[in-house]
């Protein structure tokens, strides 16, 4: 259950944005935001431009000069080969971190990207995170362009859930490894996921969310092998399939965090 658990966790990235977009003035929300989004890892660094408030300030700090003033704020979560809006300056660093955080100001644009170091061991985790801040240019618009609304978003999903659907009628999950197909079963229940999202976040993101979440995790153990193909282009074929339900799930999880202003519904 807990590997299940960790599957379904939202990025740091995504919850990043969720709570930035909403957080006021006042210690009270920016503790509770910064408690969410840092959960069991040790205290977050950041690391951003001299000439920002934020330079060698922690979560804290970062949090609340974003909070300072309107804000325009979304999570990306690329992939090698699909950028999904991130901006040139950081494409490399945040495809290899699988996320990023945007963020317009009236001070600027700037981009986060959180790089995670492991240690311990399986049993006992820990992980040290340090966000790199990076000016670029304003990103809205090119954002949008890639994502398209939220509404668009919902459509996807609803495509992608077909996909996944043959996908794993093809892949004969259940034959060549129960134990996935267990997980996966598991994973496509409507139980409600517990995330430390903010309580205003509204039921429609939450929907495009764990619906995002749900089949991420799933490609996620359906494509640990090549399953029940008999030649390699059947891996292929297959392999290909589940890459673009999880290119749709990534593309709504990011619409779903982003402010109006961004992306709108």
């Amino acid at each position: 259950m807990d590997a299940t658990a960790d599957l379904l966790a939202l990025p740091r990235s995504v919850l990043l944005a969720l709570w930035a977009q909403g957080v006021g003035a006042g210690s009270g929300p920016l503790q509770d935001a910064v408690r969410a989004v840092q959960g069991d890892d040790e205290p977050h660094t950041v690391e951003a431009p001299d000439d920002t408030a934020a330079s060698g300030a922690g979560l804290a700090g970062l949090v609340a000069l974003w909070a300072s003033g309107p804000r325009d704020v979304a999570a990306v979560l690329p992939a090698p080969g699909d950028l999904a809006g991130v901006p040139a300056a950081v494409s490399r660093t945040a495809v290899d971190a699988g996320e990023c955080v945007l963020v317009r100001t009236p001070g600027g644009s700037f981009a986060a990207v959180p790089e995670v170091e492991e240690f311990g061991s399986a049993l006992e985790p820990g992980h040290l995170v340090r966000w790199q801040v990076t000016a670029v240019p304003d990103w809205r618009t090119m954002l949008l362009g890639s994502l398209g609304s939220l509404a668009d978003a919902e459509r996807g999903l609803r495509l992608a859930l077909i996909s996944a659907t043959e996908a794993l009628a093809s892949l004969d999950v259940a034959r060549w490894r129960p134990d996935a197909a267990e997980a996966i079963a598991a994973l496509r229940s409507d139980t409600a996921l517990r995330w430390p999202v903010p309580a205003s976040l509204d039921g429609r993101r939450v929907r495009v969310l764990t619906t995002a979440a749900r089949l991420r995790a799933i490609v996620t153990l359906a494509t640990a092998d090549d399953g029940g193909a008999v030649n390699l282009w059947q891996a292929d074929q297959r392999s290909t399939a589940l890459r673009e339900v999880d290119r749709a799930a990534r593309r709504a999880m990011s619409a779903a965090t982003a402010t109006p202003a961004a992306g709108p519904a």
